[in-house]
């Protein structure tokens, strides 16, 4: 490890993976609650399961993000971190927030919620993914400056790469476009229109910029090719991602009543987003096949390569299966949706996540060229217990969202039925569902078990050396 200060990122990814255990757990839950309406009633009913899965999710790659970056500013900046001290202040804040907005959600009913934290004042609640009471929403705004205003000044007194400029531009996004969530009109149309500015412009626009700097980021490392060979194929990928994503975002315009051109460009640009995704894998297994140096911690290749053919399946793939509007117009808030936003979320962030994490925590515990053998192969082992289990999931989702779209919404072929009546008929595929997210929980558990394996060995080692 160059800098002292990248020590900052362990406590980040640390809180991180605590995160990502319990968004899995909610996940699971949901699974049987989908099976048995009555699983976990009245205790945790399925609308707080479903707030808490949602906002770990997001939460838990906030604070991956964050670690990611504090690991690799600092060292492409060739400088220590601007002020550790602000960053260790914003962890805590951060954390706590986080914490209390989540037994928020499971201690108290969300009407009594936003009476408690004075909603009727700026009211910000109630809408899905935005649902942190306004008071949390100004704490994760503060968060963010502050953060941004660290790694700012980092890059601006040292290095200036283009992973670096990359980095902080995703992250500026990422800042600026969650200031829409306070704006809450009256008019549904309104404010559907400017959700989207949060949830469209972070996962399909800025947050690709953030995926894109730190797999070029571990890229360079573990293989040890030109960075500027590297940084040209950043480049192009995040242009094409910014073009296609940005004006992509028309695809949720559909049904909000916008002009109709947004059925067109919606659908035109968004057809576009695979492209980037794509690119993306021929990228990393170029970089990969023209490496320069073998590397010693051989798993964080593999999850680079995972990265970027996840992604392309979820966000490229899977997105493009149901965004032209004449496809939309039937797949609509079905479970092709939610198909697609897991293996999407998995492939392009969580992964990118946990191969930061792979590449760097070894580093950080002094072990430069990556955990031992042993830990290495029990990671490799969580790495495909979780792809499979995800893929598997994704299937099952997307054979339930097919048979919904006909049993629902094509009366065409006989006498469509109502919601409730297609969620029963869906029940076996919520079954299959729930046994892949078993096979995926198995593999987030041997991820885990692979880092006390690592430091189990680093003590033997540590011990022999000084005998």
């Amino acid at each position: 490890m160059k800098y002292e200060s990248q020590l900052i990122a362990k406590p980040y990814f640390i809180f991180a993976m605590i995160l990502f255990a319990g968004q899995v757990i909610f996940g699971l839950l949901m699974g049987l609650q989908y099976i048995n309406g009555d699983a976990g009633f009245p205790y945790i009913p399925f609308n707080a399961a479903r707030m808490v899965h949602t906002n770990l999710l997001i939460v838990w790659m906030l604070f991956g993000f964050m670690g990611a970056s504090y690991f690799l500013v600092p060292e492409e900046a060739e400088t220590e971190l601007y002020s550790p001290l602000l960053a260790k202040i914003t962890f805590w804040v951060f954390a706590f927030a986080g914490i209390a907005t989540i037994l928020g959600y499971l201690l108290v009913p969300y009407a009594e919620l936003a009476r408690i934290t004075q909603n009727e004042l700026f009211p910000t609640m109630g809408r899905e993914f935005l649902e942190q009471p306004t008071i949390t929403k100004i704490g994760i705004v503060l968060v963010c400056l502050s953060f941004v205003f660290n790694i700012g000044m980092t890059i601006l007194r040292g290095r200036k790469t283009v992973i670096n400029m990359v980095l902080l531009t995703g992250l500026v996004g990422l800042a600026v476009f969650y200031l829409f969530s306070f704006y809450n009109p009256d008019s549904l149309t309104l404010d559907k229109y400017f959700w989207w500015f949060v949830v469209h412009l972070w996962v399909e626009g800025v947050w690709e910029l953030i995926l894109g700097a730190l797999l070029a980021f571990v890229l360079i490392k573990v293989t040890g090719v030109d960075r500027e060979h590297i940084e040209k194929w950043l480049y192009v990928i995040i242009a094409m991602a910014l073009i296609s994503g940005l004006i992509g975002m028309g695809h949720h315009y559909f049904w909000v009543g916008p002009p109709r051109y947004w059925l067109w460009m919606g659908s035109l640009f968004s057809a576009l987003e695979p492209v980037p995704f794509f690119m993306m894998v021929v990228f990393a297994f170029k970089v990969v096949k023209e490496r320069r140096r073998d590397h010693g911690n051989k798993i964080a290749t593999t999850w680079a390569q995972g990265t970027a053919v996840m992604a392309f399946l979820g966000a490229g793939v899977w997105g493009f299966l149901h965004t032209l509007a004449p496809v939309n117009y039937y797949t609509h808030g079905s479970q092709l949706t939610a198909a697609h936003g897991h293996l999407a979320f998995f492939g392009a962030y969580a992964m990118v996540v946990m191969c930061m994490i792979s590449y760097s925590m070894p580093v950080m515990n002094g072990r430069l060229q990556g955990n031992s053998a042993r830990a290495q192969k029990v990671e490799r082992i969580s790495f495909w217990l979780m792809c499979i289990g995800m893929l598997g999931i994704t299937f099952a989702l997307t054979a339930a969202g097919i048979w919904q779209v006909a049993l629902q919404r094509l009366p065409e072929a006989g006498e469509a039925l109502g919601f409730m009546a297609t969620q029963t008929e869906l029940t076996p595929f919520y079954v299959v569902r729930l046994g892949f997210a078993l096979i995926f929980t198995a593999g987030v558990v041997t991820y885990f078990t692979s880092f006390v394996i690592a430091n189990n060995d680093g003590k033997k080692q540590l011990s022999g050396s000084l005998i």
